[in-house]
């Protein structure tokens, strides 16, 4: 959304608004243009304040960027070194669990070829007996 559509809009609704409000009143020309008057100061305080507001607003949005300009570098430099030294630290633990993956999977080899040898063994004495 664009600003200034906005505050046009919005001084559009505020002048309107006190418009309309004054002229349906019943009141005495002297006092109407008290009224006005009064009105008019107190909308262009508002106004004044508006326009402060949105500056406000503008400045801290600049402040941002330059601040994300120049620290998201910072932040993702950082977090690839903490990426590098993670790696250099796990790499020696990594070996060890891909030796200790392959010594057991070594073993169940073993395991299965010696269950193998024993299911045979025992299946030939039952079929030696069925002859």
């Amino acid at each position: 959304m664009k600003a200034k559509p906005f505050l046009i809009g919005l001084t559009t609704g505020i002048v309107g608004g006190t418009m309309a409000v004054l002229f349906s009143t019943p009141q005495s020309g002297r006092q109407l243009r008290t009224t006005l008057v009064s009105n008019a100061d107190c909308t262009k305080d508002k106004l004044q304040d508006i326009k402060l507001q949105a500056g406000n607003v503008k400045q801290s949005v600049n402040t941002l960027t330059n601040e994300a300009k120049n620290n998201i570098p910072k932040i993702i430099n950082e977090l690839k070194q903490s990426i590098t030294i993670f790696t250099q630290e796990i790499e020696p633990s990594q070996n060890n669990l891909q030796q200790e993956i392959e010594s057991l999977q070594n073993s169940i080899n073993e395991i299965e070829k010696n269950i193998a040898q024993f299911t045979d063994r025992k299946k030939k004495p039952q079929e030696n007996e069925q002859d």
